[in-house]
């Protein structure tokens, strides 16, 4: 049976504190009114005022992670405290308090992501169906026929009085009498579809309403912009994607692409309505990933405000390898599956500044290349020289400011 508690916190207490380690609970405010805040600086980071019904501390909770912002009381607060073994419970006998948590961290995953797209691409261009003719046309001039016919097929079905609809037609009817390897240009209504390498998922702009667990592969997210295409994340076996759109039919605001042979399983609205009613754990699952994700995208915020090139890459390898929850003993080195190119893209340094960028990491001494990819010689030390630079930027900041 479900047995909640209840707590008081007094009005200029703090409830959470940034950086601090993560506890086993969260809780859901009964009463009073809190305040969010982040004391390291990215940016848009304004506060947000918390009252009755909202949730504190969902992030940390779920992911295991530090706390990612500090919350204080503005009054009296009266709190129930759900801690994370009662969460299945409380899916299975409140199905609307699940999803409202899920749709709230749908909604900070969209801000965050246009967030990230201001500060790392420099791009603060609105998602709009227009957008995947020009996905198509940059896949087009990079020769990968394969993304450019799914995206000029999605634009030509959403966007038939589109400025460029005659255009993209001549283009995919010239690109369809090539030997493609594009798959699901329409939906179909199978649980589990396969998609060959290089091939497109969804792509930036696109209608959607499916979400994919990844069984097999890597499919990498991506944008598109000024002419270059940016990774946003490499997500593996077990990772969750697209759920934005299946959560608030907003368009996708990326592309995903398998970046190399993937089986994917297929959660449509109504077979995420049956789950959430008929099974908790994969609710428990989503929770646990949208937190993760949600530490991820903090972090990267973090990242792009490291003042120079080095310490942003060296930052940017401690997070991936974080998020693997890579934990060698000292001195035992680390071999990853990233290279130098996979690293430059997640930090969005433009192509013009590769070679300057690749030698300053080439020759920091917490790296060696081998095989084209990153092995880190001591993980501790790698993770302990990035949280240095975050603590510095955030001194010299808060210097600055007084």
């Amino acid at each position: 049976m479900l047995q909640l508690s209840f707590t008081n916190f007094k009005r200029n207490s703090y409830i959470l504190i940034e950086g601090t380690p993560p506890t086993d609970r969260f809780y859901i405010i009964q009463q009073g009114k809190a305040q969010c805040y982040h004391e390291t600086p990215i940016p848009m980071g304004t506060p947000s005022t918390l009252g009755p019904g909202d949730f504190v501390g969902v992030i940390p909770c779920m992911s295991g992670r530090d706390q990612v912002e500090s919350v204080i009381a503005l009054t009296d607060v009266s709190a129930i405290v759900v801690r994370r073994e009662q969460y299945p419970d409380l899916i299975a006998k409140n199905a609307p308090v699940a999803l409202k948590i899920v749709r709230s961290f749908a909604h900070n995953m969209r801000s965050l992501n246009d967030s990230l797209s201001q500060a790392t691409l420099k791009d603060s261009s609105v998602v709009n169906s227009e957008l995947m003719f020009s996905v198509a046309s940059y896949y087009e001039d990079a020769d990968q026929i394969d993304l450019a016919a799914f995206a000029y097929y999605q634009y030509i079905k959403e966007c038939p009085s589109g400025q460029n609809y005659d255009l993209a037609v001549k283009r995919f009817s010239a690109l369809r009498k090539q030997k493609l390897k594009a798959v699901y240009f329409e939906p179909t209504q199978e649980m589990v579809r396969q998609y060959p390498k290089d091939t497109m998922i969804f792509t930036e702009g696109q209608s959607g309403s499916d979400m994919f667990i990844i069984q097999e592969g890597v499919v990498r997210i991506v944008k598109v912009v000024g002419g270059q295409e940016i990774t946003l994340a490499l997500l593996k076996k077990g990772d969750m994607f697209g759920e934005m759109a299946l959560l608030d039919n907003s368009l996708r605001s990326a592309s995903a692409i398998a970046n190399d042979n993937c089986r994917l399983m297929v959660v449509n609205k109504v077979n995420f309505n049956q789950m959430v009613e008929t099974q908790p754990q994969y609710i428990f699952k989503l929770t646990t990933m949208f937190s993760e994700r949600i530490w991820g995208m903090y972090r990267q915020l973090v990242n792009t405000q490291l003042p120079d090139v080095r310490s942003r890459l060296i930052d940017m390898l401690a997070l991936q390898i974080e998020k693997l929850r890579v934990t060698p003993p000292r001195g035992v080195a680390y071999h990853s599956d990233f290279s130098v190119e996979d690293l430059l893209k997640l930090c969005g340094v433009p192509q013009k500044d590769y070679g300057i960028a690749s030698i300053q990491l080439q020759t920091d001494q917490h790296v060696k290349i081998q095989g084209g990819k990153i092995t880190i010689p001591d993980v501790i030390e790698l993770i302990k020289q990035a949280a240095f630079y975050r603590k510095q930027n955030t001194r010299r900041k808060n210097e600055y400011e007084s």
